[in-house]
């Protein structure tokens, strides 16, 4: 610090020559008087801030450095992270629905969903706003609900009629035949979706059927992946 204090004494100095010696237009180094002697005091300001910086925290310099490259690198994943955010939301979705089979993801119109172990397709449905569980079932020409899921849904069952047979794993049965006003997969939302609620006690799962898969423009089965399609 007592060097510092000398060679700070030097520099002023030296500007006190330069000035004094600065040439007939009143002009040092191509500058006017003013700027030049502001300019020599931001640079002395400078070294003077760093020196004491230094030598407070010379001892711990190395730590000092390795908190700042932290504090960079953690900088530049937040940007990278934000300027990339959509892109990353999409790759997390994916994961979740590989790791949570039913669990749609969705990219772009395409809304894909994992094979169950026991070989099947479950299905995280939104119908009316309401999460309802499903089962992908291709024999089923029409969406059909459980009396309890219909219920959760907030379908009006006090005005219900079975009219409709139907064929289920426990034998002939009737059904109701009603209209979904929103059906939702993911990033896909069909409207007015007709659909059949099952008697009280006659099924146990919530079958998705084609009354829905035929509003999309494509759907197939791909190795261990569902992939729905909506139009445009």
């Amino acid at each position: 610090m007592r060097r510092f204090l000398w060679g700070f004494l030097v520099v002023l100095l030296l500007v006190v020559a330069v000035l004094v010696a600065r040439g007939q237009d009143g002009l040092i180094a191509g500058m006017h008087e003013g700027d030049f002697a502001a300019l020599v005091i931001a640079i002395a300001l400078l070294l003077f801030i760093g020196t004491v910086v230094f030598g407070l925290f010379r001892e711990r310099l190395s730590q000092a450095l390795v908190s700042a490259l932290a504090w960079m690198a953690i900088g530049l994943l937040l940007a990278v992270g934000y300027t990339y955010r959509g892109d990353l939301r999409e790759v997390g979705e994916r994961v979740l629905a590989q790791l949570m089979p039913g669990r749609p993801a969705t990219r772009g119109r395409t809304v894909e969903i994992a094979r169950t172990s026991n070989g099947g397709f479950s299905v995280t449905t939104q119908i009316n706003g309401v999460r309802v569980p499903m089962v992908l079932d291709t024999g089923a020409t029409a969406v059909v609900l459980t009396y309890e899921a219909a219920k959760a849904a907030g379908l009006p069952l006090e005005v219900i009629s079975y009219t409709v047979n139907v064929d289920t794993a426990n034998g002939r049965t009737r059904a109701a035949p009603v209209t979904l006003d929103r059906v939702a997969i993911g990033g896909i939302t069909e409207r007015s979706v007709p659909a059949l609620i099952a008697q009280p006690g006659r099924l146990r799962t919530n079958l998705l059927g084609m009354s829905f898969l035929n509003r999309l423009e494509s759907w197939e089965v791909r190795g261990d992946r569902l992939l729905l399609r909506a139009y445009p």
